[in-house]
């Protein structure tokens, strides 16, 4: 099963790394929307506690992300950049998933939203109802350096009542991210 995530996964970070949103533009911050336009790609390394708000279902969880600032999009809303990551807890469920974010950065302050659609496999852990899963996140890291953030993050996965339950789980992590 976990060998059927990891070529879906790769698949799919392959097809969002190769398809190309728009021109590439030099970095530098919209004063107008006061958006980053930077184009460098970052990983983000996190670790914090899967579905902190059932005290008996809760699990340690550590995962990576590659948010691609390449490809990106200008919208309504700011730019929009893909996102790619994988999770798994401590009772073995995982998660892998691919989706958008934006970013808004006021001074050293960046407050990083995204939605990511996936698959999720229970594990050891909790059921959450079905195998597509959605993550809703929020991130608010402070740069460390001109390529270093550290932060904090609160995530909902839920399926949207796609599955025969929709218990849904509220994480919470703390983030290391690298730009390159």
């Amino acid at each position: 099963m976990k060998i059927k995530f990891f070529i879906i996964y790769f698949a799919t970070y392959l097809f969002v790394n190769s398809v190309s949103f728009a021109e590439e533009k030099d970095s530098q911050m919209n004063s107008y929307t006061g958006i980053l336009d930077d184009k460098r790609s970052g990983l983000n390394v996190y670790s914090g506690m899967f579905d902190f708000s059932d005290h008996k279902q809760r699990a340690s969880l550590i995962g990576i992300e590659h948010q691609n600032h390449n490809l990106y999009r200008d919208t309504l809303v700011g730019k929009i950049s893909p996102v790619t990551g994988f999770f798994i807890t401590e009772n073995n469920a995982s998660y892998i998933y691919t989706g958008i974010e934006t970013n808004y950065k006021l001074g050293r302050l960046n407050i990083t939203p995204s939605f990511t659609p996936g698959l999720y496999a229970k594990g050891d852990g909790k059921d959450l109802g079905s195998v597509i899963e959605f993550k809703s996140d929020v991130q608010l890291s402070y740069d460390v350096g001109e390529s270093m953030n550290l932060g904090m993050s609160y995530n909902h996965v839920s399926n949207a009542s796609l599955g025969d339950k929709n218990p849904g789980a509220n994480s919470y992590m703390f983030n290391f991210l690298k730009k390159f």
